[in-house]
């Protein structure tokens, strides 16, 4: 369904997207922002899935910046590779490239982010630095950015037996931002994640489900 793009940037640097487009008329447009292992092959997935409920979808390679063709392992080795690569490119460059995306697909309509992971933080800055509406999944970097005014709604998800953040860690989202929806699962971190074993089938379904909500209330109705 997708296809490969090249996606200019803010540093006169291009890196390279994986772009899906519906069928008919967009409802609008969403920008995936992929997990520390690159725009790999469930990242484009998940850009199709998207793509076939009606959103001219964009994934941006943002390790372009750093290593073409960045597609790692869910193995150790893989998850060292992606931490480095996430900490050499720092937040501020990842959000200008979601600008970047979000700018290539503005023919679609109103544009939002969906964000898995470290691209969970992404997103919710997506939300309250770009003004886009914004869904972040298990983000365990967002605590230090609660404390800022959104610029658009963000919804939460987060997986009850997640190791890496804690229930007090999810109590401090609905502390902060009491507006916002925060949703939690009986489910491990990556639980949308269809590869693995952290994947948890009910718990992404209706994550998913709540999401498409999201996004025919703040895209598709705009």
């Amino acid at each position: 369904m997708g296809q490969q793009i090249n996606l200019p940037t803010t540093r006169t640097q291009c890196i390279g997207a994986y772009l899906a487009q519906p069928e008919g008329t967009p409802k609008g447009g969403i920008v995936v922002i992929q997990e520390i292992f690159g725009v790999n092959a469930h990242i484009r997935s998940v850009a199709d899935r998207f793509a076939e409920h009606g959103y001219t979808t964009i994934a941006p390679a943002f390790f372009d910046h750093l290593e073409t063709g960045v597609e790692l392992g869910y193995d150790e080795a893989g998850y060292a590779r992606g931490k480095q690569l996430v900490t050499e490119l720092g937040l501020d460059r990842a959000l200008e490239d979601v600008a970047s995306a979000a700018e290539a697909i503005a023919s679609a309509g109103k544009i939002g982010t969906v964000g898995y992971c470290w691209g969970g933080t992404v997103a919710l800055l997506s939300a309250l630095r770009l003004g886009l509406p914004s869904v972040s999944y298990y983000g365990a970097r967002n605590l230090p950015f609660l404390h800022e005014v959104p610029k658009a709604p963000v919804m939460f998800h987060f997986g009850e037996k997640d190791q890496h953040i804690m229930p007090e860690m999810v109590a401090k989202h609905r502390e902060a931002l009491p507006q916002m929806e925060t949703f939690t699962y009986p489910a491990n971190h990556g639980f949308n994640r269809d590869i693995g074993t952290q994947y948890d089938e009910a718990s992404a379904r209706l994550a998913m489900q709540r999401t498409l909500a999201f996004f025919e209330q703040h895209l598709a109705c705009a």
